[in-house]
């Protein structure tokens, strides 16, 4: 064994994690000792590995996965421009959170205005991914991107989305098009109008589902998100969004 060598304990001081952390990462192949006791198991640390060990301290911090740490201690430079954007989009979704936040303390939740109507079944062709809670606007972009070139300038676009959010789900995008080879289905909707940015859309939905629960009627998924102006040329709070719920016992 060198001299230069440090205990697991020694080490773990000066680089500011515990014992078990260094454990924990030997056993993942992130950080491993430069000496292990054969007869004890006791691990030991060069000096020099201190860089790493803070360097992986200070990413896990930040909540940057292990995955990513390890690419970063192998020089991958674009692991840490990936952690930076992960977290940045991060912030922006607490943002929105916060702006919603505000609206519910102001004004608790929406007396939104809601009609029945009845809609017809339509022709569309229709775009399908996956997502989780935190994902749904990037998924709903690349299922609108993949649909535009097949969109008609009096085509209706609409998302939908289900009622119960599971860790995972699918989106779907459609646009309607007389010669789509899938079937929007109809019926009766309870409906209304959210005016503002996309991101809001859950307070009017939210306000829709309140309705269902004051008139007693039961929710049919998924919620429909009927978009009624161009988002490219129409500033976020003036854009129009019909939502949608199936009603399936109407009276």
């Amino acid at each position: 064994m060198s001299n230069d060598l440090l205990p697991i304990g020694r080490f773990a001081r000066l680089c500011r994690l515990s014992v078990k952390q260094l454990r924990h990462y030997d056993d993942l192949g992130l950080l491993v000792p430069a000496w292990i006791d054969p007869a004890s198991g006791y691990r030991y640390y060069r000096p020099a590995q201190a860089r790493d060990a803070l360097l992986v301290g200070l990413l896990r911090a930040m909540d940057v996965p292990l995955p990513s740490v390890a690419r970063v201690l192998s020089g991958d430079g674009g692991a840490l421009r990936e952690a930076r954007d992960r977290i940045e989009a991060d912030v922006d979704r607490r943002r929105r959170a916060l702006r919603i936040l505000d609206r519910v303390v102001a004004e608790g939740l929406p007396e939104t205005e809601v009609s029945v109507v009845r809609e017809p079944a339509r022709r569309v062709f229709a775009e399908r991914g996956p997502a989780t809670p935190t994902t749904i606007a990037e998924a709903t972009s690349a299922c609108v991107a993949r649909l535009l070139p097949r969109m008609s300038p009096d085509g209706l676009m609409v998302g939908l989305f289900p009622l119960d959010m599971a860790d995972e789900f699918d989106v779907r995008v459609t646009v309607q098009a007389a010669d789509g080879d899938d079937v929007l289905p109809g019926g009766a909707f309870a409906a209304a109008v959210h005016t503002g940015p996309y991101e809001e859309i859950s307070l009017t939905v939210h306000g829709v589902l309140a309705w269902f629960g004051d008139y007693g009627h039961t929710p049919a998924g998924p919620v429909r998100e009927v978009y009624l102006n161009d988002p490219a040329t129409t500033p976020p709070e003036h854009l129009e969004t019909r939502v949608m719920i199936a009603v399936e016992d109407p009276q």
